[in-house]
C-alpha cells in the first residue's frame, strides 16, 4: 500500500472510530486500521457506555445503534462473608435523555465504524501494525508487515497496553498500573432477565459488587444486563492479585457460585470468556511530533469508586484529535507543539477535568477495608437489625456496638473518601 493518506487511525474501536467519523466529515483521508478480523472482534470492556459523549457526536444515536438495553435500574450489592445487602436506585431523569446503555463490543464497534465508512474512511480489518515511520524526528507513517503506509498524522487507538505509544517513547508499559477485568457472557431468555432484575421491555440494570466477592483485592463485580444475555465479571488489582498469589479464574467461579450471584445467572449458558487490562493508574503522554494517543492507549479512563469510564473518555477524546488535526492542517504544522492542542482541547472538555477530579481516586480505592471491613460491617448491623431473638435495642445503639474498635479509623476512611471521592 503505497498511498498516503492525510491521518492514520491505528484501531477501531469507539476512540479510533470517533476520530475517523469526525475527520471524515471534515473531508480528510482518512485510514483506519484494526488488528482483529472486524472492529470489536479484540475488544473487551465490561458492557456499559455512558451516553453523552456519543450523543454530542451522533444526536439520539440510541435509534441506529446497536445498544442492549437502556440502564434504568442502578445496583450496588455489598457482600460479607455470609450476607449480602443490595441497593436499588431508580432515578425518571436518568431515563431521558438516557444516562447510559449496556452493549456488545461486537456489535458495537461494528455499527460504529460503519459509520466512519459511511461518512468517508477507509477500514482496514487484520492489520497488525509493528512500527512507527519516523522522519526528521517525526512520526509520518506506520509499519504494517511489508507495507509503510505515510501520513501527516498518526492517531494510536491501539488500547490500554498501547505498542504504539511505546514505540513513540511516550509510555513505559508497567503491569502494577493495571487492574484486570475478567468477563463472561452468558445467554438467559429475555423475559428470565427481566424478572430477575425486576425491568419491564427494554430496560437494563447495573450491578456492582463490593466485598467477599475480590476475596480482599481491591476491585469488585458486575453483572450488566443485555437483550438475551448477561454480562458478568470482575475488576481486580493486578497488583494485589500477584502479591496475594490468587488465580484470577478462580476469583470469577466464586464469583459465579455466590448466593447473590448464583441466583441471577442460574440455567445460563456461557456464550463468551474474557480478560483485559485497564489502565487505571497508567498515564501517557497524549501527543508528539506527527502523532496523538486517544482512549485507553492514552490511559484516559476514571474510577470514581461508583463509576468506572472508558468508552466516553475514548470517545470524546477521538473528536478532540480530530478537531486538533484539523487546526494543523490548516497551519501545515504537524509538530509536538502544534498538536498540544488536542491536550488543550481535553482539559477544556470533560476528560481531563475529570481525569483531575478524581486523580486521588485509584489510590483511595487500594484501601483493602473497603473490600473486607465495611461491606462485613453493613451486613451486620443489618443483620442486628432485623433480627428478633429477644429484646431489642435502638438502631443508634446497634450501629455503635457494631463499629466498637473501629470507629476511628473509619472516621479517617470516611474524610479520605470524600476527599478523594
Amino acid at each position: 500500500m503505497s498511498e498516503k493518506f492525510d491521518v492514520i487511525i491505528v484501531g477501531a474501536g469507539p476512540g479510533g472510530s470517533a476520530a475517523a467519523y469526525s475527520l471524515a466529515k471534515m473531508g480528510f483521508n482518512v485510514l483506519m486500521v484494526e488488528r482483529g478480523k472486524y472492529p470489536g472482534a479484540k475488544n473487551v470492556m465490561g458492557g456499559r457506555m455512558y451516553a453523552y459523549a456519543l450523543n454530542r457526536l451522533i444526536p439520539e444515536f440510541w435509534k441506529e445503534a446497536p445498544i442492549e438495553r437502556k440502564v434504568t435500574h442502578e445496583k450496588l450489592t455489598l457482600q460479607g462473608e455470609k450476607a449480602s445487602f443490595t441497593l436499588d436506585f431508580m432515578d425518571e431523569e436518568l431515563r431521558e435523555p438516557p444516562n447510559s446503555y449496556t452493549i456488545l463490543r461486537g456489535k458495537f464497534d461494528q455499527w460504529f465504524a460503519g459509520k466512519a465508512v459511511e461518512a468517508g474512511a477507509t477500514l482496514v480489518s487484520s492489520i497488525r501494525v509493528d512500527d512507527l515511520i519516523w522522519e526528521n524526528n517525526m512520526i509520518t507513517g506506520i509499519v504494517a508487515g511489508t507495507d509503510r503506509i505515510q501520513a501527516n498524522v498518526v492517531i494510536a487507538a491501539d488500547g490500554a497496553v498501547s505498542l504504539l505509544s511505546e514505540k513513540a517513547g511516550l509510555k513505559k508499559f508497567d503491569i502494577l498500573q493495571f487492574a484486570l477485568g475478567i468477563k463472561e457472557i452468558i445467554e438467559l431468555p429475555e423475559k428470565t432477565i427481566e424478572e430477575r432484575f425486576n425491568l419491564a421491555s427494554g430496560e437494563g440494570a447495573a450491578q456492582l459488587f463490593v466485598g467477599h466477592c475480590t476475596k480482599g483485592i481491591p476491585g469488585g463485580g458486575f453483572i450488566y444486563t443485555n437483550k438475551t444475555s448477561l454480562s458478568v465479571g470482575i475488576v481486580v488489582s493486578i497488583n494485589s492479585l500477584i502479591e496475594k498469589k490468587i488465580e484470577s479464574h478462580e476469583l470469577i467461579r466464586q464469583f459465579n457460585t455466590n448466593p447473590a450471584v448464583a441466583a441471577l445467572i442460574e440455567g445460563g449458558k456461557i456464550l463468551e470468556y474474557s480478560a483485559h487490562v485497564i489502565p487505571e493508574t497508567s498515564r501517557s503522554e497524549l501527543f508528539t511530533d506527527g502523532m496523538l494517543v486517544v482512549g485507553d492507549a492514552g490511559g484516559l479512563i476514571v474510577n470514581s469508586g461508583i463509576t468506572l469510564r472508558g468508552i466516553d473518555m475514548a470517545i470524546a477524546s477521538g473528536v478532540a484529535a480530530a478537531e486538533a488535526v484539523k487546526k494543523a492542517a490548516q497551519e501545515n504544522d504537524f509538530s509536538k507543539q502544534s498538536l498540544s492542542y488536542y491536550e488543550e482541547l481535553l482539559k477544556r472538555d470533560f476528560v481531563l477535568q475529570d481525569k483531575e477530579t478524581f486523580k486521588k481516586a485509584p489510590e483511595f480505592l487500594q484501601n483493602e477495608r473497603l473490600y473486607t471491613l465495611y461491606p462485613e460491617f453493613v451486613c451486620r448491623l443489618f443483620h442486628r437489625l432485623v433480627l428478633v431473638d429477644g429484646p431489642k435495642k435502638r438502631a443508634f445503639d446497634e450501629l455503635l456496638e457494631e463499629s466498637k474498635g473501629n470507629r476511628i479509623q473509619m472516621f479517617l476512611d470516611m474524610v479520605r473518601g470524600m476527599r478523594s471521592l
